[in-house]
């Protein structure tokens, strides 16, 4: 009788084994969108994130990643202001990013290649080769193991994540289903690939809109305003500038240094600094950059338009503001004529 329990148990447990996934199956079904959202905003190849996320989670069982949210390994650096964790690495007890949710550490970890200008070069690589990325990381010292152009290669052919650099946001979660067919017996993820059918819809609640006693009409309108800015910071995408692949983007509409600095996890202080701005106001079509121009041009000279200044012009073409006075022998505040030739890598010749 013991030995009959014991086979009946053996066979429940097999199929009870049978049904479940293996744990970086698991990773991928959850956080494949995440990649793919990311690629869209960032021009990261999904098939990348995904394969990094993989390798620096362990599948999504590391530390860092169940008590942090942190699934890319990212420190603190000086300009982190958010929480903070300890943890071993490659030191003792070093300093760690914490998140309140992976999304964000997914967000994290394409600013932090998109603005760090050791990676620059990866963003002239075709998105879609993904062997490129690799061995373009290793290069650019994202990681010590001397194998981790391969390592990353192994886990992107393994599970064919490739596939994923060939999807939108839209079509992600079907592009799992059809790699995981069982999930459609699965209520969690069926819910998430039809949410028009969720009883709770979690979109409203990731507003937070501070109360104050003030009429419905107006805290209405504060609504609506907290909206369109997170509108406004969705439809940002980080370009790379002809002078050098500097990071910049163009401000969709007015707003303000603070939402962008909170976007790209950059301080204030230094934007203001590196695009050379007397305020914190932004009008729409603005470049900024983010991270400091250069002190040459790409092109030898350029005749300044009507009612372009020099800071428009130094904005245009990625160089610092008070090299471009100086190059062009101008007081600061001095403005140029219609027609007049700007010099943006020699010194303009003394008449």
């Amino acid at each position: 009788m013991k030995r009959l329990f014991l086979l009946v148990s053996f066979l429940v447990l097999s199929k009870f084994s049978a049904q479940t996934w293996a744990t970086e199956d698991q990773y991928i079904q959850k956080f494949a969108q995440y990649a793919v959202e990311e690629m869209e905003k960032y021009k990261i190849p999904a098939s990348i994130t995904l394969a990094q996320g993989l390798l620096e989670t362990g599948g999504g069982q590391s530390r860092l990643a169940q008590e942090g949210k942190n699934h890319f390994g990212i420190k603190c650096k000086e300009d982190w202001t958010g929480k903070t964790m300890k943890h071993t690495d490659d030191a003792p007890n070093e300093c760690f990013r914490v998140y309140d949710d992976p999304k964000q550490s997914y967000e994290d970890h394409s600013v932090f290649l998109a603005t760090r200008k050791y990676y620059t070069k990866l963003f002239d690589l075709d998105m879609k080769d993904y062997k490129a990325w690799a061995h373009g990381l290793k290069k650019a010292g994202y990681a010590t193991n001397p194998r981790y152009a391969s390592i990353l290669i192994g886990k992107i052919e393994k599970y064919k994540l490739y596939e994923f650099d060939e999807v939108n946001s839209k079509e992600v979660l079907y592009a799992v289903l059809k790699k995981y067919p069982d999930l459609k017996d699965d209520r969690n993820f069926m819910a998430r690939l039809e949410p028009s059918k969720k009883i709770i819809k979690a979109e409203p609640v990731t507003l937070k809109v501070p109360y104050k006693p003030t009429s419905y009409a107006q805290q209405q309108k504060r609504v609506e305003r907290i909206k369109t800015n997170a509108e406004i910071l969705n439809s940002i995408l980080i370009k790379s500038h002809p002078n050098g692949g500097l990071k910049y983007i163009v401000i969709p509409q007015d707003t303000n240094i603070q939402l962008i600095a909170n976007k790209f996890k950059i301080s204030e202080s230094k934007l203001i600094k590196w695009n050379d701005l007397q305020s914190d106001v932004l009008k729409k079509d603005d470049i900024l950059f983010l991270e400091s121009k250069n002190s040459d041009g790409n092109t030898p000279t350029y005749k300044a338009e009507f009612g372009e200044d020099m800071h428009d012009i130094a904005q245009k073409f990625g160089v610092k503001l008070n090299k471009l006075y100086a190059k062009n022998r101008m007081d600061e505040g001095q403005k140029p004529s219609a027609g007049q030739l700007i010099y943006l890598i020699d010194k303009k010749p003394r008449n």
